[in-house]
C-alpha cells in the first residue's frame, strides 16, 4: 500500500488516474471523510483531521495499493457548505440551460465558477465527483436528520455516479444509525455501509470494497486482488501482535535472580528492585512494539479504558489494588498487589530438586544432563533459590496486553477521538497456563530469541497455545 498525497483541485497530475478507480470520499463538513481515508491507509499521516468544521480546504489523493500494484484512488473532498445555495444556483441555473442534462448542468457550474466565488468551495467538491468513478458519502450518525443532507444527496445524484451511504461513528449510537436507515430509506436509499473510523473493524473495511465492486464490474477483480492482499496483511499484523505478546510473556517467566538463604533485607530488597524494573522495562517495549506494528503513534493512543498516556502505561503493574483492577482479587494480596518475585524449587524431568534428590541426580545425570541444569543443581546444593516473577504479576501482565491488543485491532486511525467501547476484559488463562508458567521458568536460556530456543518443539507449543488464546481459534484457522 503506498500514500501518495497531491492538490487536485484545478487538473489530475497523476498519470494512474485514467486507469485505476477513482472514489470520492464527499459529505457535509466534519463528518469524518478524512478519519475514514486514514483508517483505510492505517495511517494517521493523510490530511488533518480537528474537531472545527472545513478542516479540508482542498481535494487531495490517496492511492491504495495490493503490494506493489496499485487498485485504486482515493480523493478527499473539502466539506460541503452551503448546500442550499448550490441546490438554488443549480435550479436557476437549470432554468436557464440550453440542456436538461443534470450532468452537463453541474460541468457547466464548475466551468464557469469564479475564482473566490461563494460556491468556490463546493466547486472544487462537485469537479471531483465528475471525475470519480464512485462516490462514499460519509454520515455522522449522531448528528441531527436535517434536510442539508437531503438536499446534498440529491445534488450527488445528479452527477449519475454510484453512491455508497457511508454511516460512521456508530459504536455506542444504534438508536441514530436505525433512525438514519429509516430516513435514508424513505429517499429509496437502501445499499448503505456502517465503516466506523474510530471503533475500527476489518469485516466494514472488507464489506465497503465488496460493496464497490458490485457497482463497477470493470474493476471486480482488482478489487478482489486488494481484498484478498489487505485480508492477509490484516491477519498478518495481528499475528505478529500476538507473537509480540507471547515473546513478552516467555522473556519476563524465564527471568531470574539468584536468592542466597542467607542474604540480608537489603539484598533480598535490591534483588526484587532488579525484577520490578526488568519486567517495568519489558513491557515498555512490548507497548512501543505493539503501537508500531499497527502503525500508531503515542499521540494516537487516546484509548478508554486503557490507561496509557504519553505511549506509557499510568498504572504501575507492581501497583496496590492493580490485583483486584484486574479481577484477581486474592484476598489480602489484592491490597498490596503484585509480589516482586517469588522463590521456586526447579524441575528436571518433572523431578523436583530437593535437597536428597539433587543429590541423585547429579549422581546420576549424564554430563548433557548436568551441563543443562549444572548451575541450578549447584545452585541448590549451596542453599540457594531463584528468585522469579510470581505468578500474579505474568497474569497481569497478560491480561494488560490481551487487552491493549483487542483495542488497537478495534482502533482506527482518526487519531483525535477516544474509543467508546465498555472493558470486556476477562480474567481467564489458557487451560494449561500454571503448566507452561512452570515450563518456562525451567528454561531460563528461552529468555532471549535465538534458533535453538524457536525450533524446539516443546517452545513452539509453548508459543502456539498463547498465540491461540490471544487471537481466537478461528482467526489462527484463517492463518
Amino acid at each position: 500500500m503506498s500514500l501518495r498525497i497531491k492538490n487536485m483541485d484545478k487538473q489530475f497530475t497523476n498519470t494512474n488516474t485514467g486507469t485505476l478507480l477513482n472514489v470520492a470520499v464527499v459529505g457535509h463538513t466534519n463528518t469524518g471523510k478524512t478519519s475514514l481515508i486514514r483508517t483505510m491507509l492505517r495511517s494517521s499521516e493523510f490530511g488533518e483531521v480537528e474537531d472545527s468544521a472545513g478542516t479540508t480546504r482542498h481535494v487531495e489523493l490517496a492511492t491504495i495499493s495490493a503490494g506493489d500494484v496499485p487498485i485504486l484512488n482515493l480523493h478527499d473532498t473539502p466539506g460541503l457548505e452551503d448546500t442550499h445555495a448550490l441546490h438554488s444556483y443549480l435550479k436557476y441555473a437549470g432554468t436557464h440551460s440550453r440542456s436538461d442534462s443534470p450532468v452537463k448542468i453541474l460541468e457547466d457550474f464548475v466551468a464557469n465558477i469564479a475564482i473566490h466565488d461563494p460556491l468556490e468551495q463546493e466547486a472544487k467538491v462537485i469537479r471531483q465527483v465528475l471525475r470519480s468513478d464512485v462516490l462514499l458519502y460519509i454520515i455522522d450518525v449522531r448528528e441531527p436528520l436535517l434536510e442539508k443532507y437531503r438536499v446534498e444527496l440529491e445534488i450527488l445524484t445528479r452527477s449519475a455516479k454510484p453512491i455508497i451511504p457511508v454511516f460512521n461513528f456508530v459504536a455506542g449510537h444504534e438508536q441514530e444509525l436505525s433512525r438514519w436507515r429509516d430516513r435514508l430509506a424513505a429517499y429509496n436509499i437502501h445499499a448503505t455501509l456502517e465503516f466506523d473510523t474510530v471503533a475500527f473493524t476489518f469485516e466494514a473495511e472488507k464489506r465497503l470494497y465488496q460493496k464497490i465492486q458490485t457497482l463497477v464490474e470493470q474493476h471486480y477483480v482488482n478489487l478482489q486482488k486488494l481484498i484478498d492482499y489487505r485480508a492477509k496483511v490484516w491477519k498478518q499484523l495481528c499475528l505478529s501482535g500476538a507473537k509480540r505478546i507471547a515473546e513478552l510473556i516467555v522473556n519476563v517467566a524465564c527471568y531470574r535472580e539468584s536468592k542466597d538463604l542467607n542474604s540480608n533485607q537489603i539484598t533480598e530488597s535490591l534483588n526484587e528492585d532488579r525484577i520490578r524494573e526488568f519486567v517495568r522495562k519489558a513491557e515498555q517495549r512490548c507497548l512501543n512494539d505493539l503501537l508500531t506494528i499497527f502503525k500508531f503513534t503515542e499521540k494516537d493512543v487516546e484509548i478508554q479504558k486503557i490507561p496509557v498516556s504519553n505511549g506509557h502505561w499510568e498504572l504501575d503493574i507492581f501497583a496496590p489494588g492493580i490485583l483486584k483492577a484486574y479481577g484477581l482479587d486474592v484476598g489480602s494480596a489484592a491490597a498490596k498487589g503484585a509480589a516482586a518475585g517469588a522463590g521456586i524449587d526447579l524441575m528436571v524431568g518433572g523431578l523436583s530438586l530437593g535437597a536428597a534428590s539433587a543429590l541423585g541426580a547429579l549422581a546420576g545425570a549424564g554430563w548433557s544432563t548436568f551441563r543443562r541444569y549444572g548451575d541450578e543443581i549447584k545452585a541448590k546444593l549451596q542453599g540457594a533459590k531463584w528468585l522469579c516473577v510470581d505468578e500474579n504479576t505474568l497474569q497481569i501482565l497478560y491480561l494488560r496486553q490481551k487487552q491493549l491488543l483487542e483495542k488497537i485491532m478495534h482502533r482506527g486511525h482518526a487519531a483525535n477521538v477516544a474509543l467508546q467501547i465498555d472493558d470486556t476484559t476477562k480474567t481467564d488463562f489458557p487451560a494449561d497456563w500454571s503448566a507452561i508458567i512452570s515450563t518456562l521458568r525451567q528454561n531460563p536460556a528461552w529468555q532471549n530469541a535465538s534458533s535453538s530456543r524457536n525450533n524446539t518443539k516443546l517452545y513452539q507449543e509453548i508459543e502456539a497455545k498463547l498465540i491461540t488464546f490471544l487471537l481466537g481459534e478461528e482467526m489462527i484457522a484463517a492463518l
